[in-house]
């Protein structure tokens, strides 16, 4: 493997998710895309063509690929680890989707097992490298919202059923908005405040089932297999709170929320499922007769998309420093969001002492400006 020069990727998985690695892996300098390999051959040909990578074909041709040293693994959930330990077996490093694995017991194995081969495992989501969530770790870092206090963070819509082709996965072990979007949030809120030391959470499903809207499977069922609404409390260890809300049982759609709360204002960071946004910090009130003054935070770096992390890895392994979405911080987050899907399902609260009997409501002609009395 080369010493210096760009670094050599290729890719297993050719689904939804290849293209926006494709798109922006292609223009990094830094990057030279040698192969993309997936269980369907002809998938995989059709994303080289499309983007003009060298080979193509079954995953071999990316692990039998000696030049090549970091593989992207966008496999489905479930297989992550074994896909991410047969990437290792080869002697390369690896750049995962998120998440890391779908249990502790593999996902610590892999790590085991990479740092013995003397290689990298990184992490997705890289989102949270982009500009906006790093710009505003960076005002947080330098005080512009004073000590930071909590976090509120919601994440609710109908569900990917509407526009992916074949979301079964997206329901099952390893998937539902915890998982599958959950990722992206606690990643943002670890970046600022530090590791989670507490979870409580309550979880529903909306339905049992759900049924595929879009393509050629349009019209088939489908289990529900984790909870579809997931209601969380976190406790940072160095400080602060976070509340946050899962779900893809509402209608209305309220997504990439993630608001800070400090001692000397409130910052707004942009959606954390993308690299950049407006960043706004609301200040507290002089007196009541003040008006409230919202500043922008200018946004430093340049915008890319997916592939930010895989970048970071590359020029990290020549520099020979650390990357920043590590493996034991992907493996953290993992861990995270599983103790919030044991506390959702086990019940992570102590009961109410008290009780309520039926609750009155106002009557629909209640008038408040007639004189009844």
């Amino acid at each position: 493997m080369a010493a210096s020069g760009p670094v050599a990727v290729g890719i297993i998985g050719a689904g939804n998710i290849s293209d926006q690695y494709l798109t922006h892996l292609s223009t990094f300098p830094d990057i030279e895309l040698r192969a993309i390999g997936d269980q369907i051959e002809e998938r995989a040909r059709e994303q080289g063509a499309k983007y003009g990578v060298p080979r193509a074909g079954g995953v071999d041709v990316v692990l039998n690929d000696p030049d090549i040293e970091i593989v992207v693994n966008l496999t489905i959930p479930a297989v992550h680890v074994e896909v991410s330990e047969s990437i290792i077996a080869a002697g390369k490093h690896v750049w995962t989707e998120k998440p890391i694995g779908v249990d502790r017991d593999s996902s610590q194995r892999l790590l085991r097992v990479a740092e013995a081969a003397g290689l990298r495992v990184g992490v997705a989501p890289d989102t949270v490298l982009g500009p906006g969530v790093q710009t505003a770790k960076r005002a947080i870092a330098r005080g512009d919202i004073g000590q930071p206090l909590f976090a509120q963070t919601t994440f609710q819509w109908q569900g990917p059923e509407v526009f992916h082709p074949n979301p079964a996965f997206l329901y099952a072990r390893g998937g539902g908005p915890l998982l599958d979007m959950g990722p992206y949030y606690v990643s943002t809120l670890v970046h600022i405040f530090g590791p989670v030391a507490a979870v409580a959470a309550l979880g529903l499903k909306g339905t049992e089932t759900r049924t595929v809207q879009v393509g050629p499977l349009a019209g088939e069922i489908f289990p529900v297999e984790v909870p579809s609404t997931v209601s969380v409390l976190m406790q940072f260890e160095r400080g602060g709170q976070g509340q946050s809300l899962y779900s893809t049982d509402s209608p209305l759609k309220r997504a990439g929320i993630v608001e800070i709360a400090g001692t000397e204002g409130t910052m707004v960071i942009p959606d954390p499922n993308t690299f950049g946004g407006e960043i706004t910090i609301t200040r507290p009130l002089k007196d009541a007769s003040s008006v409230q003054d919202t500043v922008d935070v200018p946004q430093e770096g340049t915008l890319t998309g997916r592939g930010l992390g895989v970048l970071d890895m590359a020029r990290s392994i020549r520099a020979g420093r650390p990357h920043v979405a590590t493996g034991k911080f992907g493996y953290h987050v993992l861990d995270t969001l599983l103790t919030i899907e044991e506390t959702a399902v086990a019940g992570g609260f102590a009961p109410v002492a008290s009780t309520l009997g039926e609750i009155g409501s106002l009557a629909a002609d209640f008038d408040p400006t007639a004189r009844t009395l």
